[in-house]
């Protein structure tokens, strides 16, 4: 079955071309490794819950869009193998530096799933 890797982070909505130009560069890493599918997604219609949302989520300000991303494996398995390869690839190890990325890293999170059901 397969598996997705899903993401969500608070981006400064003056970075957008920057965090594009690395979504392009790092996506391209894991779909050389094996990934199926790299999604990148800003959000045009999330407001605010009265209890959770994903602006409360990232702890959104008023300068930033939410980013939802997620990633394709063929499955849990080859999720690690690919995530291991993307680690070790040496072009990625330019976006690790906190410092060089265009959005809060300590707002983000992820998880992994396993696909219940497609239609």
């Amino acid at each position: 079955m397969a598996y997705v890797d899903g993401y969500v982070l608070p981006l400064p909505k003056a970075n957008v071309e920057a965090y594009r130009a690395m979504a392009f560069q790092v996506g391209a890493i894991w779909r050389e490794h094996g990934a199926i599918e790299y999604r990148e997604a800003l959000a045009d219609d999330v407001q605010p819950g009265q209890h959770t949302s994903f602006p409360q989520a990232v702890q959104l300000k008023d300068d930033e869009l939410v980013v939802f991303s997620w990633i394709v494996f063929e499955s849990r398995s080859k999720r690690d193998e690919v995530n291991a390869k993307v680690m070790a690839d040496p072009r990625l190890k330019e976006w690790m530096d906190a410092s060089k990325l265009p959005f809060d890293g300590k707002r983000m999170f992820w998880g992994g799933f396993e696909i219940m059901m497609t239609l």
